[in-house]
């Protein structure tokens, strides 16, 4: 199962939407604190995200407890970063894998992003452009990831297929 780990998400839409995004593909998803919003039943029942109960949400304290609780991710992670050397297609990512996101105004710790230099990746873009939307940055890279390897137990076909003329 892949995994989604947002490092200090401030903008509650883009969790909700990324949230959407792991509903629909069977990836986790792991908050890393602190969060710009709550994520509390009664506040997602307000917030009307009627998928919530279709995503696996994990929420850690900090890295250093992500990664007390899962350390297998640390020798499969790929930090998503405008400051990495290499694009995304460069890296093979494996079904199990952790992708790794960074607050919208700051990006991913700048000591964690030199600790996995190696594994840092971005999305090429103009360079005038400072970033793309961090809900459209994990739905990239986690369709990726899945086409990867061949999208598990995800459907490729819509009920169209059988109305073929």
């Amino acid at each position: 199962m892949l995994n989604i780990v947002l490092v200090e998400p401030e903008i509650p839409q883009n969790c909700g939407n990324i949230a959407r995004t792991c509903a629909a593909t069977g990836s986790r998803l792991h908050l890393v604190r602190p969060l710009g919003f709550d994520i509390s039943e009664r506040a997602v029942r307000r917030a009307g995200l009627d998928y919530w109960h279709l995503v696996r949400v994990c929420d850690y304290e900090n890295l250093e407890a992500l990664f007390a609780l899962h350390p297998e991710a640390k020798d499969d992670l790929w930090l998503a970063t405008t400051k990495a050397p290499r694009d995304y297609t460069r890296a093979q990512f494996s079904p199990d894998c952790w992708l790794f996101f960074g607050k919208e105004t700051a990006g991913l710790p700048e000591s964690f992003r030199r600790e996995h230099y190696d594994r840092c990746i971005r999305l090429p873009m103009r360079e005038e452009a400072r970033s793309l939307n961090l809900s459209n940055s994990v739905a990239i890279l986690t369709y990726e990831a899945l086409r990867q390897n061949h999208f598990p137990g995800l459907l490729g076909t819509g009920e169209m297929k059988n109305n073929i003329k």
